[in-house]
């Protein structure tokens, strides 16, 4: 059990990072090209301190694979990982003790390096759960078996179940509401209640694939540029998560490369504006990481500023 779990040192800290730390159009643009992918993890743990695992979410990954992530990255580097699907998808929390307990055993050779654990489920139609109640009535006994020492959050998609009601509920459990932006979810600055359910958030930029998808035509599908402009969305964002720190509440915020098409500049671009806010400077990598020469590798002006 890890009892740390990815907690930053400082109640005001802001961890940014994107989804995965691979993505086709990444050599060249933020990887230098000739960059062998064995040091693809190194090299990102330099501009960012955090990273997003997708790959969990498909299935739990071997134990070899998870200390090779540990290892290659230097202290104060944080995975936040994304529960196995057979747990939120195929057995919507039922009967899924066993697969839990595999996935954190495996989760704990992270040690330290461990943040938060997201539970993401899917939209819901009324043939699965006829409403929000359906979902609590197996939630509820899902996070009362819980065990402790972990950072718990978890994602919405039926934008009709985010309430007061829901959030006192995970608020009971110290598990945190995951904050989306994307086109059919509320805005969490305009909700009518308080989304902050423990005393650290979890922020996702997602977008909708088919916008990014669209704009590239027929090709092959690129993450290599912004073919989005979402500076009035990540304005907004700053903003929030500006109140959000003044509040010492630890963020944790993750750029899909679906949001703007390039995860690497939407994360650029948020601490840009910050700056520009006059918050001062974001943290980028973790010190102590260490490289082949700290290049900055730009695309559309400085990636890493």
């Amino acid at each position: 059990m890890n009892s740390s779990a990815g907690l930053p040192e400082l109640a005001s800290r802001l961890l940014l990072g994107t989804s995965s730390f691979t993505a086709n159009g990444w050599q060249g643009t933020f990887y230098p090209r000739g960059l062998k992918a064995a040091d693809y993890l190194p090299y990102y743990a330099e501009h960012f301190s955090t990273v997003e695992i997708d790959s969990t979410f498909y299935a739990c990954p071997a134990a070899r694979t998870v200390a090779n992530w540990e290892a290659r990255v230097p202290e104060g580097f944080v995975f936040s990982v994304k529960a196995p699907q057979v747990i939120t998808h195929e057995k919507i929390l039922r009967d899924c003790g066993a697969e839990l307990g595999e996935f954190l055993k495996t989760m704990d050779l992270l040690g330290p390096k461990l943040g938060p654990i997201v539970l993401q489920f899917p939209y819901f139609g009324r043939a699965v759960l006829p409403d929000r109640h359906a979902f609590t009535d197996r939630l509820v006994p899902f996070l009362k078996k819980l065990p402790g020492g972990y950072r718990f959050a978890v994602e919405i998609r039926n934008a009709g179940w985010l309430d007061a009601e829901l959030s006192n509920l995970l608020r009971d459990y110290r598990v945190a509401l995951v904050l989306q932006d994307r086109s059919w979810m509320s805005d969490p600055a305009a909700f009518k209640f308080d989304p902050i359910t423990a005393e650290w958030t979890y922020i996702r930029w997602l977008g909708d694939r088919k916008w990014v998808g669209d704009r590239q035509g027929e090709n092959e599908v690129r993450f290599d540029k912004e073919v989005i402009d979402r500076t009035e969305e990540l304005s907004c964002w700053v903003d929030y998560c500006y109140r959000l720190r003044k509040r010492g509440v630890w963020q944790y915020g993750y750029a899909n490369n679906h949001y703007s098409g390039y995860a690497p500049g939407t994360i650029a671009q948020f601490r840009r504006l910050w700056r520009e806010a006059g918050h001062g400077e974001l943290v980028g990598g973790v010190a102590g990481a260490s490289g082949s020469d700290r290049k900055r590798v730009a695309v559309q002006g400085d990636l890493f500023g």
